[in-house]
Formats: structure tokens, sequence, C-alpha cells
């Protein structure tokens, strides 16, 4: 069996023996659209994570039995080709649950508990230059007490709801579909969360019901003391509108590890806030711990087992 691997790179240096056991396993640490076609010309099994595979790539590949996603979201790839030819499609779901939870609140402690700026205190010598044993140069406010107002209370979404319950807040979440569908937490309409939340949390896919859905008027809802997070999907955001925010203080900070566009780029409005300390980035890692990304290589192998059994 030949499984070709279109963009190992995205995985980093985790482990594949799981999968090079399986079959002969060519890896790519990158594809370009134009290579895929003769990459994976006599593949039985593609693995992909960002490279798409559509209808041209499919029939150019008459061999192929199973595409691989090594992520969640499957929209890197035409479904309807795929079922035509009757060629498999297998995601991996819920392996970056307890990853995207942690780095959410990372983003979220960094932000209220101004960490950059205490640590930058100590690190410069200045706070071994005062005469008073605790430095109040910032003030910083606690979690308890406060309303976290999540958007898309999925597998992701609710565990980090039931994460802000032990920090002692009060949960609220919108559903995107427009169809409430938990009974523990409250379900909410968009501008009462957003109104009424202190930190509002997005853990949504990217679709034309979420497509910049928090741009100029819903940030201008929000309190002017707000913070607002996002591990979902880049484009659910308008970016434009939200350095504007940051830097007319409609809210007081963002934390961000998904981008409209990926790397973020060089001249992103978003890199040029006059209060950069207002935003707390990670470069879209919130899904890659090391554990994270062991499970989803068992969770490919896996696929590929079950598929070819």
């Amino acid at each position: 069996m030949k499984i070709v691997f279109l963009d190992r790179a995205s995985l980093g240096d985790a482990s594949l023996k799981g999968i090079e056991c399986l079959g002969e396993l060519i890896c790519y640490d990158q594809t370009a659209p134009e290579e895929r076609i003769e990459r994976i010309a006599d593949a039985e099994v593609i693995i992909t994570n960002k490279v798409r595979i559509d209808r041209p790539e499919m029939e150019a590949a008459p061999q192929l039995k199973l595409i691989c996603i090594a992520a969640t979201g499957m929209n890197n790839v035409d479904l309807q080709a795929a079922e035509e030819r009757g060629i498999a499609v297998r995601n991996v779901a819920g392996y970056s649950t307890e990853s995207v939870v942690q780095c959410t609140f990372a983003h979220l402690l960094n932000l209220v508990g101004k960490l950059p700026y205490f640590d930058e205190r100590v690190k410069s010598g200045a706070y071994s230059h005062t005469t008073l044993f605790t430095d109040m140069g910032r003030s910083f406010w606690e979690l308890s007490g406060k309303r976290m107002g999540i958007i898309g209370l999925g597998t992701i979404g609710r565990r980090v709801a039931q994460v802000a319950e032990a920090f002692g807040m009060e949960v609220v979440y919108y559903a995107t579909s427009g169809k409430a569908h938990d009974d523990y937490f409250r379900a909410v309409s968009l501008d009462e969360l957003l109104t009424s939340s202190d930190v509002v949390s997005i853990h949504a896919p990217l679709n034309e019901r979420t497509a910049n859905l928090i741009s100029q008027e819903e940030l201008r809802r929000m309190k002017y003391t707000a913070i607002l997070l996002n591990a979902g999907r880049g484009g659910i955001i308008n970016e434009t509108d939200l350095a504007e925010a940051l830097n007319e203080g409609w809210i007081a900070g963002a934390g961000l590890d998904v981008y409209q566009t990926e790397p973020l780029p060089a001249d992103s409005p978003l890199l040029t806030v006059r209060y950069p300390e207002r935003l707390s980035f990670t470069p879209h890692t919130a899904w890659a711990s090391a554990e994270a990304r062991f499970r989803l290589v068992a969770g490919i192998a896996k696929n590929i087992e079950e598929v070819f059994k």
C-alpha cells in the first residue's frame, strides 16, 4: 500500500511510526497546488492537513481508495467527488480538545492578569529598585463571578465552559446553528451574549453563518472591559474592525490563535495597533500540543486500518 502525506511539516516532530508500519509512506513537507497530481498519481492513501484534494486530483489517482484528513475539518476535500468515485474520506475528531482549551485560557489569563507587564517589571530590574513589596502599576481582575459567553458550544466549546465554571464564571452560549442543543448551559441570542459577557470565546467552524460574524457593529456592542478570544477559525472576526476596536478602546483586549489569512500577513492591521499589550497572539498552535499530535497520528493510523481491514 502506498501512502502519500502531502504536508508532513504540519505535524512538526510528531512520530509517524504508527502509519509507517501500514505500508510504503512517502512524505512531503509541503505541497504546492501544481505538485499535487504528480505526487499522488499512484497513491492508495492520501494524508492531507491543508492541501486541497478536488475532483481533478482524484481523477488523476486511479488507485486512490482513502483520503485521510490530518485534522477535524473536512473543507479541504471535495466530498461529493470522493463519494462519486467510491473514495473513503476520514477525519480525526476530538484529538485536540484539551490542547485548544488550555491555549484558550492561556490567552485569557495572560490578558486578564497583565502577565507580560509584571514579568517585565521583574526581569528588567525595575521591581528590584522599588521600595514597595507589591508593584501596583497595573490592576487585574478575577474571573470568578464574571460571565463567559461562548460562541459555538461543540465539543471544545463545552469543555471551555466546564473550565470556566471551575474558575467560578457564569457561562452562556450562542448556538451558531440557530438551534439550542445543551440542557445544562443556557443559550442566549448573539446580542445578549455580546452585551452582557466579560469574556467572549469563539469555538465555531467557519461557514456561511459565522463568516464575519464579529465585525464593527458587534464589537461596539461588547463591554469596553471585555476580552475577545478566537480559537475557532479565522474569518469569523473582521480583523480590520478588531484593530479599530482595540485602538479606540471599544473592548479591553483580544487573544487570537487563528487568522483570516495564515500565516498572518506582515501588513495586517493587528500588528500595528496602538496598544499592542491589548493583544495576545499564538500562530495557530492551539491544536498542536505534543499529546494532541500523538492522538492525531494514532487516529490517522486507525482510519487506514479500518478502511483496509
